[in-house]
């Protein structure tokens, strides 16, 4: 048996930056065995700057901006938390995340970014744009942008800040608008100082001047703005300027937060030596925008930020094994492509300004080269096989997608059938049942294999999970016993991930009026984490036998969890699609289980054996036969697009197995069989109460859907 390397130390990126992302890149090639990754930011996405003026003009489709965190953490084995870090505990070694406990490490790196020296200034956090964060900007320009071709009114823009950053995207922004589909737009631009880009020499300035002037872009220097409103910006000399939309592209302004944690600091920036660490902190270093490189102090520029990545890779591994640091130096002079609204550019550099189609052309090849590389990722390495193997072990690993985890590594439904006692009546009710008194005891127990290198979401979506079989069967949660294994790793890694194995599930156990009581740990090959659950019912459960002719059957969640976890674990779901699917997974059922257990004749909740599976113990529990409408079928973003392409968890073809002979698809509908974790409830409730339940749920503000309804047997499904 090979050996696994024992996980002994955390290494926590704070930020998906350009420099992060190249970082995740490259160690997702070179890791460095014993240590856990962790990459925390707030979206699933980071935009591209060097693209963000060519997507203003029109030139580049909103997606083709993204840099993917979830995948790029995914091609590094990296835990991608989303959330955003606000506090750093020098002394305990933990990062503050919104949302849950803080997060603990033994080297970090901060590549955050910063935004707009204008962000204090009144009436901006309403009514103005910054060109930072890029994603922020990228989707107001696109809103606004919709509402002035849907409304054909020409409007009004004010840009804040005659640096390159200004001229660029005021040439970008009066392009677009004289495209045929929008309405021409009064573009201004406003600079504090009495000059226009005054980093650049009179040549250079002489050129993009002369651009902005042709374009009849306004341009007025000396001024200073004192507020914002909903219709205007207000300068101190007195003039108020009537705009529809302003962007601030002013100087960087560091975040509060980590030179609040003590970290040592120049007007907020976190100051870095030459191996880019904290001059205050060793085990702390700090990038791009948010870094202030004291050794060779150098305006804020994306070039120096993606020119650090081989530096900070090398660095981080020497901090965390043992090794000497490089050092980084910035060039006094670098190559400025600036994007000239049309597809053409005007290079900048030794104090001289050369403009060209060609230009945009070599820009563009630049652009989506370095986008393609974080982008994109070698196929995953198919299980090898030895020369020789036991009879069937070709047959069973031949082309089968890799073991999924959560409910899609559960063990076929025909082989549960063929070997289980049928201990319950029915048979594959939701959970045990012992009554005691005229009261009513439910038991179940589930478990989980770790589908993310997150404990806290596996935690907490295990935790949902195993209640998941109690709110089936309308009764209250009482108690839990967990069940842990994790991989190898050093006794500091142990204490830190139960911590958090812990802190999750009985936030989710508490909500739910239960607690855990106990449990068992072990280590093992990898992180798998499962509950063994209690609950009362005063009134016998909610069993799958009680449906009747005629009834509506309702979903109170989506499908498609299968799919898109299976897909992110081979790198080809989208990043947006996957935490829709783990949003999904951690919303616990009780509401949904109280709103339908005064009506529901059968209840059931969707998981492993997809939505046809459990819909099919239903049928065969109460004699009846179902008419499923596909449309009305609620699917996650993601996967039909993914079952379409051939994806498929590695469960979905047993389950279409076990039942296709009972299956009736007028209307092909391939998310019938997807292994669902953590799925929602999926009900039978008598025509005449269904618009009292449906109205219930719209009270609250929560999700359910009419899928179809039940008719006479034998037990199949129509699917129309």
């Amino acid at each position: 048996m090979t050996p696994t390397v024992p996980l002994t130390k955390d290494l926590v990126l704070v930020g998906g930056g350009h420099t992060h992302a190249l970082v995740l890149k490259r160690w997702g090639m070179e890791p460095l065995p014993g240590v856990r990754l962790t990459l925390i930011d707030p979206g699933h996405a980071t935009a591209y700057s060097g693209m963000l003026p060519g997507f203003v003009a029109g030139h580049y489709r909103r997606d083709e901006l993204d840099i993917d965190l979830v995948r790029l953490a995914r091609h590094a084995d990296a835990r991608f938390v989303r959330g955003a870090a606000h506090a750093i505990d020098l002394e305990g070694r933990t990062v503050a995340v919104d949302g849950r406990p803080p997060i603990a490490f033994d080297v970090l790196s901060l590549d955050v970014g910063a935004h707009s020296a204008l962000a204090e200034t009144e009436g901006f956090e309403d009514h103005a744009a910054a060109a930072k964060p890029l994603g922020q900007f990228a989707s107001a320009w696109t809103e606004f942008l919709e509402e002035s071709i849907s409304t054909k009114r020409r409007r009004s823009i004010a840009v804040i800040g005659g640096g390159v950053a200004g001229v660029e995207l005021s040439l970008a922004m009066t392009h677009r608008t004289a495209a045929d589909d929008a309405p021409n737009a009064d573009i201004a631009l406003f600079e504090q100082s009495d000059q226009l880009l005054q980093s650049l020499t009179g040549m250079q300035r002489h050129s993009l001047g002369a651009l902005l002037e042709k374009e009849n872009v306004r341009v007025e220097t000396g001024k200073t703005v004192s507020r914002f409103t909903a219709e205007s910006v207000e300068f101190e000399d007195g003039e108020s300027v009537s705009a529809d939309f302003i962007l601030s592209t002013t100087g960087a302004r560091a975040h509060e937060w980590p030179a609040r944690s003590g970290l040592a600091q120049t007007n907020g920036f976190v100051d870095v030596d030459s191996s880019l660490r904290s001059i205050s902190d060793p085990a702390i270093f700090a990038v791009g925008d948010c870094a202030h490189m004291t050794f060779a102090p150098r305006e804020k520029a994306g070039v120096f930020a993606v020119r650090q990545a081989p530096i900070l890779f090398e660095n981080l591994k020497s901090a965390l094994a043992g090794g000497s640091m490089k050092s980084f130096q910035p060039q006094s002079d670098y190559l400025k492509l600036v994007s000239t609204g049309r597809k053409s550019a005007i290079a900048l550099k030794y104090g001289l300004a050369v403009g060209g189609n060609w230009l945009w052309t070599l820009k563009d090849r630049i652009d989506r080269r370095f986008m393609r590389q974080l982008n994109e990722f070698p196929e995953m390495d198919s299980a090898i096989l030895p020369a020789r193997a036991a009879s069937g072990v070709r047959d069973l690993m031949g082309d089968r997608p890799p073991l999924c985890g959560g409910c899609g590594a559960k063990v076929d439904r025909a082989v549960l059938l063929e070997v289980l006692p049928v201990a319950t009546s029915p048979p594959m009710d939701d959970a045990a049942v012992v009554e005691q008194n005229g009261r009513y005891q439910v038991l179940s127990t589930d478990h989980l294999r770790a589908f993310s290198e997150d404990p806290w979401i596996v935690a907490r979506t295990a935790a949902v999970h195993a209640l998941g079989d109690i709110w089936a069967m309308g009764a209250t949660p009482q108690s839990a016993l967990a069940s842990i294994i994790l991989p190898e790793m050093s006794a500091s890694l142990q204490r830190r991930t139960i911590t958090e194995i812990m802190a999750a599930a009985s936030g989710v156990f508490e909500n739910a009026g239960a607690s855990i009581v106990g449990g068992h740990t072990s280590v093992g090959a990898e992180m798998t984490i499962g509950f063994t659950v209690t609950g009362t019912s005063d009134g016998p459960p909610i069993r799958t036998n009680g449906a009747q002719t005629g009834d509506v059957l309702v979903l109170t969640k989506p499908l498609g969890v299968g799919v898109i976890l299976a897909a992110e674990m081979a790198g080809q779901a989208r990043g947006q699609w996957v935490m829709a699917a783990l949003d999904q997974m951690t919303i616990g059922l009780k509401s949904a289980s109280t709103a339908l257990s005064g009506s529901a004749t059968a209840m059931t909740d969707v998981t492993g054996f997809g939505l046809a599976g459990h819909l099919f113990n239903m049928l065969e529990a109460s004699d009846l036969g179902a008419e499923i409408v596909a449309e009305d079928v609620p699917v996650l973003p993601g996967a039909v697009e993914l079952l379409a392409e051939g994806v498929r968890p590695s469960l979905w073809e047993a389950n279409r197995l076990a039942i296709i002979d009972y299956m009736r698809e007028e209307v092909p509908c391939d998310v019938l069989y997807d292994p669902q974790t953590s799925g929602g409830l999926l009900a039978a409730v008598p025509a005449d109460r269904i618009e009292a339940v449906l109205a219930t749920f719209h009270d609250r503000g929560e999700s359910i859907w009419q899928i179809g309804r039940l008719v006479k047997g034998p037990p199949s499904v129509t699917v129309c």
